[in-house]
């Protein structure tokens, strides 16, 4: 929940979002082409009243040298949070296999877990402060869409309470959405209260005629999630900006034990703007490699770059103002585990693993007010060792269940 509140107050700070993203727009086009959206709606006035945030924060435990664990923040999702509606349904998979196996004690100890339940629970408040029963929810969906359960997970929910559902892509957006004179958004001649985008976070996603669906839009009073102020606090280079001291307790004044939570989550994270900071950060990444993570602004999974592969592009980067597009990270160390991945093609075997523990929160906010802020399940993802990117979808990592030892 404190993260909740904390992208809800990034995403209003405009001055914040300018000053800390200054740099990375001048070298990264999209990124730039994302913030010029939010000029330009912030230019014509924003028209939407009720702001919903779907997001999901991800962690892993780093093992200190004492041998104790502490929850590290690996990023945060403001945009297409995906898997709860599949982490919904893990639990009772791992209890059946359990009980087949006459694990009936083992079976009771699955944590039960319905993210899709309260996702959904997020974007109905939302629908139901737009204040227009006939209204529906519009998803903006890749054209092949290799997660369409997952989704599907969601819509079901939103049905059971009879909101409707309509996917389309943002080529359909431009060729028959329109805004009326109080920028009510229309598809297909029917109004929308909520726009969820379940695409829309990486380059390869837009051609001009999908950022021109974009902006039409954000410039809509419909219900965003997220806006795009809220997917540009999202970024990482926003992330590395929260942890200098001093901006969480700006952003989030008279909060200082949220402050203290939420420091307590931070990994290290370095800026690499042109400048002496920036300098002394490459330096220290070329000298110890294996402590580093270098990341673009990129969400998706697959992109971050480790060990020789980060080497060599911060070699290329380092005398570049190309390298004010990235950060870096210090790189989190869990300890691995015994575990056998079923993963298609692949023998079922004792591998060592690492799990990285995704939490969901959704919050909604009407105006100024806060009215809705929870976490309302997680996600749980393992991989191998040998794997140091890539996630579910690139065939890497398994969905998974806690278990409480």
């Amino acid at each position: 929940m404190d993260f909740n509140m904390l992208v809800d107050a990034v995403s209003q700070d405009a001055a914040f979002l300018e000053q800390t993203l200054s740099s990375t727009i001048k070298r990264d086009n999209f990124t730039a082409r994302l913030f010029d959206i939010h000029k330009q709606v912030l230019k014509e006035g924003i028209a939407q009243t009720v702001f919903l945030g779907l997001n999901r924060s991800d962690y892993m435990f780093q093992r200190n040298a004492d041998g104790s664990a502490a929850l590290k923040q690996i990023e945060i999702n403001t945009i297409s949070a995906s898997f709860g509606g599949l982490a919904s349904r893990t639990p009772a998979v791992h209890r059946h296999v359990l009980n087949v196996l006459s694990k009936t004690q083992e079976a009771a100890k699955i944590l039960s877990n319905n993210p899709s339940k309260g996702l959904a629970l997020g974007i109905t408040r939302a629908w139901e402060l737009y204040g227009s029963a006939n209204a529906l929810v519009l998803l903006i969906a890749q054209e092949k869409e290799r997660n369409i359960f997952d989704q599907r997970a969601i819509e079901n929910e939103l049905l059971a309470r009879n909101i409707h559902v309509i996917r389309r892509r943002f080529e359909d957006v431009s060729e028959k959405a329109s805004l009326d004179q109080d920028r009510r958004l229309f598809m297909d001649g029917q109004e929308v209260a909520v726009v969820y985008f379940r695409d829309g976070y990486m380059p390869s996603q837009y051609s001009p005629q999908n950022w021109e669906a974009r902006l039409l839009l954000e410039r809509s009073r419909a219900v965003k999630c997220p806006d795009i102020a809220t997917q540009l606090a999202g970024t990482k280079k926003v992330q590395q900006e929260l942890s200098r001291m001093g901006v969480l307790e700006m952003l989030l004044p008279g909060q200082p034990e949220t402050v203290a939570r939420l420091h307590a989550t931070f990994a290290g994270l370095y800026s690499l703007d042109m400048g002496e900071e920036g300098d002394q950060a490459i330096a220290e990444a070329l000298a110890a490699p294996s402590q580093f993570v270098l990341k673009p602004q990129r969400e998706g999974g697959g992109n971050n770059l480790y060990g020789e592969e980060m080497v060599q592009a911060l070699e290329r980067l380092k005398d570049s103002e190309e390298r004010a597009s990235y950060i870096l990270m210090e790189k989190i160390e869990p300890e691995p585990f015994g575990n056998c991945l079923l993963r298609p093609g692949s023998p079922v075997r004792v591998v060592q693993c690492i799990s990285e523990l995704g939490i969901f929160g959704v919050y909604v906010r009407q105006g100024k007010t806060l009215v809705m802020n929870k976490h309302v399940g997680h996600l749980l993802r393992t991989k191998a060792i040998e794997h140091a990117d890539g996630g579910v979808a690139a065939g890497v990592a398994v969905l998974d269940n806690p278990y409480p030892v």
